[in-house]
């Protein structure tokens, strides 16, 4: 045998042991931003890794929650590492759903994760997922409209503030909103941020007997509140605005103020995507005096289902998406600003990013004033600031978010959808076995 024909079977026989071991493992994600730029790094994690291909599943958030739950319930086995929230963790560890993550390495730090983060994570003091980003929510403005407006937003506004504002800053022959507001139903979409609302109005979804409160005082003036604000001074077609397209009109510069989670600011000042970047003010989430804020807490996590056959590599993953080195590698390919917020305590204590970043204090201080164990005015009997920790909240969450979207949409009054709310829930809860 020539020896280019020798070499070149050697290298075809190596090429072919390379594939026949290299192992390939599928990640569900969301198409959020963060999650998007994760993906275009990648090559880092396969040059350390060279025996690990990575198979992408990317989906808008409704969708994924309903793929990946549906999937690990029924031991589908499709994904390897999944992208769930702080609801999911604690009810589908404790079901045995997902893997411990004991395999992310010596260098790892979890010591390092921010303590309200790593709290939903947790069960038993075992983590089951690692945040990718971790977030609150908080007021994003146009300093400049607000100026314009004669007004000048305080730190830490009250509703009554915010829905004047958003009135006075309303400018529709300019095609500017004063307040941009999620509508698109879904537990996670308005639900997210009516609970959190609802939070600060007094109201709660359940009693301390699991009774349901969608028939008392403070849940007509929450959504009476929000109606009304977003007639007056939101978007056309608010009921089928989630996250990315209220961040859209955002940076296009159609909306006066935007409360929504503590990650969208590094996209509102980035001037590479938005219009508005250098005229973009934060304030604390609003509140009515009661003395609970509107903003909620979350993190998007990486997790690791129980029924994958590819558990090591998938935790290798993991350590590299969370990772302190991850943070570096975004800061320095996008800089500081730019890097997943809300998860270590390290990047706050990080001068460079507190430079880069003017949000940065008020995320942490949002981050650390939600409290998933006391999250309303009056007792109740559950935990989660913007849901509620028990497996029928995402059935009933959702069915909650498309009547509160329909009485946006103008398909319903007030009353009639949150009659049918308190209908829903009274039936969910009591074939839950939770009220007789």
């Amino acid at each position: 045998m020539k020896l280019k024909t020798l070499v070149l079977s050697l290298c075809s026989a190596s090429a072919l042991a390379f594939a026949a071991h290299a192992e390939s493992i599928t990640i569900a994600t969301v198409n959020n931003g963060d999650m998007i730029r994760m993906q275009k790094l990648t090559d880092d994690f396969t040059a350390k890794n060279p025996d690990i291909q990575l198979n992408w599943v990317t989906l808008e958030e409704n969708v994924l929650r309903e793929r990946v739950t549906t999937d690990i319930a029924t031991k589908g086995g499709q994904y390897d590492v999944m992208t769930i929230g702080t609801y999911e963790v604690p009810i589908w560890a404790k079901q045995q759903w997902l893997l411990p993550l004991d395999g992310l390495g010596a260098d790892y730090d979890a010591a390092d994760i921010i303590p309200a983060i790593a709290g939903g994570l947790s069960v038993d003091g075992k983590l089951y997922a690692a945040p990718f980003y971790g977030e609150s929510s908080f007021i994003m403005y146009r300093k400049d409209l607000m100026e314009k407006a004669g007004l000048t937003m305080p730190d830490a506004p009250t509703w009554e503030f915010v829905a004047d504002a958003a009135r006075k800053m309303t400018d529709r022959a300019n095609d500017i909103n004063g307040i941009c507001l999620r509508g698109k139903a879904g537990w996670g979409e308005n639900m997210a941020f009516l609970t959190a609302t609802a939070n600060s109005f007094g109201a709660r979804w359940f009693d301390e007997n699991w009774k349901p409160q969608f028939d008392q005082p403070e849940w007509k003036a929450t959504l009476q509140f929000y109606v009304d604000l977003m007639k007056d001074a939101g978007p056309a077609g608010a009921s089928s605005n989630g996250f990315n397209e209220n961040l859209a009109l955002f940076q296009q510069g159609k909306c006066g103020m935007w409360i929504d989670a503590t990650v969208a600011a590094s996209f509102v000042s980035n001037p590479k995507d938005s219009t508005v970047a250098d005229k973009v003010g934060y304030a604390l989430a609003p509140d009515t005096g009661l003395g609970k804020r509107g903003n909620w807490l979350w993190a998007w996590s990486l997790a690791v289902p129980a029924g994958t056959q590819k558990a090591e590599a998938a935790q290798k993953f993991v350590s590299w998406a969370t990772s302190k080195a991850y943070l570096d590698l975004v800061a320095s390919k996008e800089g500081w600003a730019n890097v997943p917020p809300g998860t270590r305590t390290s990047l706050y204590n990080n001068p460079e990013y507190q430079k880069a970043a003017p949000f940065a204090k008020m995320t942490l201080d949002s981050i650390n004033s939600a409290d998933p164990t006391k999250p309303t005015v009056k007792p109740v009997p559950y935990v989660g600031v913007q849901f509620v920790a028990i497996p029928e909240f995402q059935g009933l969450g959702t069915t909650v978010g498309q009547l509160f979207s329909a009485a946006l949409a103008g398909q319903s009054t007030v009353d009639d959808a949150l009659k049918q709310a308190q209908d829903a829930a009274t039936a969910t809860m009591t074939e839950g076995g939770y009220i007789q």
